[in-house]
């Protein structure tokens, strides 16, 4: 695989893309994180912005809408546009969501697909072809997720090693969707981790998010990151090593200054965690476990 950034780094968003164009973030991030359906079919300052960005911080390119869950064949023409896009702006893989968000009309939202093995052998089919198409690697990411979707045939940690075992991907592994459905479904989210394969972890999703009421956590990207996804990204960067860290904020989203204070606080953990990895610490903290 080509090589990569390691360590901590944001997502462009309309609100913070003029100060980073600007330099505000020169030496604070590892690497900044583009969705191509930001700026596909659009021209004109975006596409500027990011020219100068790119040439500044690594990219890694992480997708929205390549439904790939869903029924329908892939579309072509927005095949064609992403790989124009990704040729231009090269990134050592392309990311995305493990769900449905199209059949037929978008839906605005990144619904789950049903525990099955048939489901499981259709998606990895289709990971495998976006992959071809887009002449790179695929990453696929763990999404949150409210209700199940129909029977259910395994759990979640067994449906995901079977589409990458598949597909022969990598997985972008979001540890507040984890500790969100494992909050909301009633499991221990340590053991949900210890269930994945870390060895194709090539990229961790870090996030906040907020309390629909006393018993359900919505994954909002629109808060801090709570301590227990940080102890949950440190467990995992203490047994794979260094990865590139994304801190998502999406929504609520604040001054620059102050995402990247959260980005050297995250850098922190994450450089404690690294030294666990060099030194052989197998175990997470009892605290962190069941924080």
């Amino acid at each position: 695989m080509d090589s990569h950034p390691t360590g901590i780094g944001l997502g462009l968003r309309s609100a913070i893309i003029a100060e980073i164009d600007a330099g505000e973030a020169d030496g604070a991030l590892a690497f900044v994180e583009v969705s191509p359906e930001n700026y596909l079919w659009r021209g004109g300052l975006a596409l500027d912005q990011l020219a100068r960005i790119r040439e500044r911080f690594p990219l890694l390119g992480h997708g929205l809408t390549m439904n790939l869950g869903g029924l329908a064949p892939f579309d072509e023409r927005f095949f064609a546009e992403l790989k124009g896009f990704l040729d231009r702006n090269p990134t050592p893989w392309y990311s995305d969501h493990l769900c449905l968000c199209n059949n037929g009309a978008e839906f605005h939202d990144l619904l789950p697909v049903p525990f099955t093995r048939s489901t499981a052998k259709r998606v990895a089919a289709r990971i495998r072809e976006a992959s071809d198409r887009l002449e790179r690697p695929m990453l696929v990411e763990n999404v949150s997720y409210y209700l199940a979707l129909g029977e259910i045939e395994m759990d979640e940690p067994e449906f995901i090693a079977e589409i990458l075992e598949q597909a022969d991907c990598g997985l972008l592994l979001d540890v507040n969707n984890a500790f969100v459905n494992a909050q909301n479904h009633g499991f221990d989210p340590y053991a949900w981790l210890e269930r994945i394969p870390l060895g194709r972890v090539r990229q961790l999703h870090v996030a906040g998010h907020e309390s629909w009421d006393e018993q359900t956590l919505i994954d909002t990207h629109g808060a801090d990151v709570r301590d227990e996804v940080y102890e949950m990204m440190a467990w995992v960067v203490e047994r794979t090593g260094p990865l590139p860290v994304l801190l998502e904020r999406d929504n609520h989203i604040p001054p620059l200054a102050d995402l990247l204070a959260e980005v050297r606080k995250l850098d922190e953990v994450y450089q404690r965690a690294l030294r666990r990895w060099h030194e052989g610490a197998g175990e997470a903290p009892q605290e962190a476990r069941h924080g």
